[in-house]
């Protein structure tokens, strides 16, 4: 008997797979989307959906399970690191007052990160709110070449730095997933 949960997957065509391709509400059939931005838009669209299914189906409890000692990461952790991150990046932007932190102290964001229904639900709505408010500031700025804020991040940068964090964290996001509860990712 091990400590360690099985493998699994509801996927029935592909077993190393989540979700069967017809059901993956990443996929898309025809060709991508037209264009640097739209691209760029739709992998960003891809990887916060990916960490949103990594994370459904858990209880506060997992989702506030540690890796391994000492990492505070968590999948908890996770979304409020990238709630956080969301808002960092619009004080990227903007010549004026960075924003206050969301959390607090620096890695309060996965130190808080508790096995309470509030502090998940909490995590959630900060999330989402900070991905609306951050997509809102760029969606005034659609030449990509645009350099922007104290230190002219160009557009362009700063959307791939939003899908290379997003990337990185996903692929946390598959390994805290499969310590969980043996669940794989794609």
């Amino acid at each position: 008997m091990s400590d360690h949960p099985a493998r699994w997957t509801q996927a029935t065509v592909y077993p190393d797979m989540w979700a069967d391709p017809d059901d993956d509400p990443r996929d898309s059939e025809g060709p991508g989307p037209d264009g640097e931005l739209p691209t760029l838009q739709e992998y960003l669209s891809d990887y916060r959906l990916t960490l949103r299914m990594k994370c459904e189906g858990l209880d506060a409890e997992q989702l506030a399970r540690r890796s391994v000692p000492p990492s505070t990461m968590s999948l908890l952790g996770l979304l409020r690191h990238l709630a956080e991150v969301e808002r960092d990046w619009r004080n990227w932007i903007t010549d004026g007052e960075p924003l206050p932190k969301l959390y607090g102290k620096r890695d309060a964001d996965f130190d808080g990160a508790v096995a309470e229904q509030a502090v998940v639900d909490a995590a959630y709505a900060d999330l989402e709110r900070e991905q609306a408010a951050t997509d809102a500031a760029l969606a005034a700025h659609t030449d990509l070449g645009e350099r922007l804020g104290k230190d002219g991040i160009s557009v362009r940068s700063l959307l791939v730095h939003r899908i290379e964090e997003y990337a990185r964290h996903c692929g946390q996001a598959d390994l805290l997933r499969e310590c969980i509860d043996g669940r794989v990712g794609q």
